[in-house]
């Protein structure tokens, strides 16, 4: 059996996006081209790799065993490159990192003082919810991913390396607004703008709530923290959400901080990757770049 290295490439491409057109796009290749790879992929292996039924593409059980190890040679070949790179020293190289949605508050700011200390290193950044960093950290498709609460069940490696105050906001028209003092128990006559199920900021605050034993009035789901913050601002509720997101709000006026108790709810963000991968040059920097401190938006947790 005979393999290139392009033809597993543009395997993996059309059975990540199980559509052709979709991995043409992504690997800059016209239509035919991919078919054709592909074709001449099934023809080498001697097993037909997809199946279309109606207009969905689905691998076959030969597609699926191909797959699994297309990943792992994949990781492998990353693991080569990062090698070859780190002779070179980490004046060069890249860095794709991807960020949970409120960590992109301040990230830009981060990975433009970064770029700065080392303006030939190609960054690449990619904003996600929990549930796709969760995947990509899964199939380590990431060289860093920055975020909250790691997840449970997968082998990661996880650094604390700033705080994230989560904080009660409201409207300034709010009859809370501008009280010194807002107890906890208050909360439970309040309705509050949630984040999608499965985001780490609704879990912490569904925990808390948990463990105060405070009844938790949900009103609008939604997948934002813009959202949230323009709900709170038009008097649909009350959110919670990091500091980090509400500066700009909260120099203008827009919104306020409620003093409630217990609040706020300390949390860290934190640099995580799966255990045992071998980080890259410019990987290791920026790490070593953030648990510093020397960054904007704040200092080490």
């Amino acid at each position: 059996m005979h393999l290139t290295f392009r033809q597993l490439k543009v395997f993996e491409a059309v059975a990540t996006h199980l559509s052709f057109t979709r991995a043409a796009d992504a690997l800059f290749l016209s239509q035919p081209a991919v078919s054709m790879q592909i074709r001449q992929l099934e023809e080498n292996v001697g097993l037909p790799l997809f199946e279309k039924l109606g207009k969905q593409v689905h691998l076959t059980e030969a597609g699926r065993e191909l797959h699994r190890y297309g990943l792992r040679i994949a990781s492998e070949l990353d693991e080569v490159e990062e090698v070859l790179e780190s002779l070179k020293g980490v004046n060069r190289g890249r860095l794709d990192i991807a960020v949970a949605s409120t960590v992109n508050y301040f990230a830009p700011g981060a990975l433009g003082a970064f770029s700065r200390r080392y303006p030939a290193i190609q960054l690449t950044l990619e904003v996600s919810n929990r549930k796709d960093l969760m995947r990509l950290l899964e199939k380590n498709e990431k060289d860093l991913v920055l975020m909250g609460r790691p997840p449970e069940g997968l082998q990661l490696e996880a650094e604390p390396f700033m705080d994230n105050p989560l904080v009660v906001i409201a409207a300034p028209s709010h009859p809370l607004a501008g009280r010194s003092q807002v107890a906890l128990k208050e909360l439970s006559d309040q309705v509050f703008l949630m984040r999608e199920p499965g985001s780490g900021t609704r879990l912490a605050m569904e925990g808390f709530f948990q463990d105060q034993k405070l009844e938790l009035r949900q009103g609008m789901q939604m997948t934002r923290n813009e959202a949230i913050k323009q709900g709170v601002r038009a008097g649909m509720g009350l959110g919670v959400v990091s500091i980090h997101t509400v500066e700009l709000e909260l120099e203008t006026g827009r919104l306020v901080v409620l003093p409630v108790e217990r609040f706020p709810l300390m949390r860290r963000w934190f640099i995580v990757h799966r255990k045992g991968k071998r980080l890259s040059p410019s990987a290791t920097a920026f790490r070593e770049f953030l648990l510093s401190g020397d960054f904007p938006w704040g200092a080490r947790g």
